[in-house]
């Protein structure tokens, strides 16, 4: 059974005061140098090297709940939308409205749809528990997947995009998750000590 919304993971560390916009703002300017960071950084793994992105998108959703998950995503998307250099592999691979219209825009999308069914779930308590949140996560990575896999197969077929959009990342997938599930709970432990 699902309980009623509880508070997230950002507001037991940083309670809303007066200064609820500059409180905002801030968070979401972090949640979207961090999503930076996880993109240009390249961690190597078997069978392809990972960047860290999905474990951030999930992240934010699970410890900013389903509004300011997504709205941090999505902030994200419109500074990569007017060509900053923010997403994996740029500016060498393009940028702009250019790069989110290849092969990883569906991915891209995804994210904040993922972030915010993440954080949807975690303000419902799904965040304070391992085997949960990792429910929680394993299904924001779901629906990442499944953006990306119906942009890539308008791109390329169904096949050619499951074998190269979906398989070589399960283990990746599984390893992030994992990640993710372990450290939020943990973060709540820290929180209530």
């Amino acid at each position: 059974m699902i309980s009623q919304p509880n508070s997230t993971l950002v507001t037991a560390l940083w309670p809303e005061s007066r200064g609820h916009l500059l409180r905002l703002s801030a968070i979401v300017l972090l949640g979207t140098i961090l999503l930076t960071a996880s993109a240009k950084i390249q961690v190597p793994f078997w069978p392809v090297p990972m960047t860290m992105q999905t474990f951030v998108v999930l992240f934010l959703g699970a410890a900013l709940g389903p509004r300011l998950g997504a709205l941090t995503v999505l902030l994200y998307l419109a500074e990569g939308a007017v060509g900053l250099p923010v997403f994996a592999g740029t500016p060498e691979k393009g940028l702009g409205l250019a790069y989110l219209a290849g092969p990883t825009g569906g991915y891209l999308v995804g994210f904040a749809a993922g972030a915010y069914v993440v954080g949807w779930l975690a303000e419902r308590g799904w965040d304070r528990s391992v085997p949960r949140l990792f429910l929680a996560m394993l299904l924001g990575h779901v629906v990442i997947f499944a953006f990306g896999l119906a942009w890539l197969t308008q791109l390329i077929g169904l096949e050619k995009a499951w074998m190269l959009g979906v398989t070589p990342f399960y283990a990746a997938t599984l390893f992030k998750t994992a990640l993710g599930a372990c450290l939020v709970p943990a973060a709540w432990q820290l929180v209530r000590r």
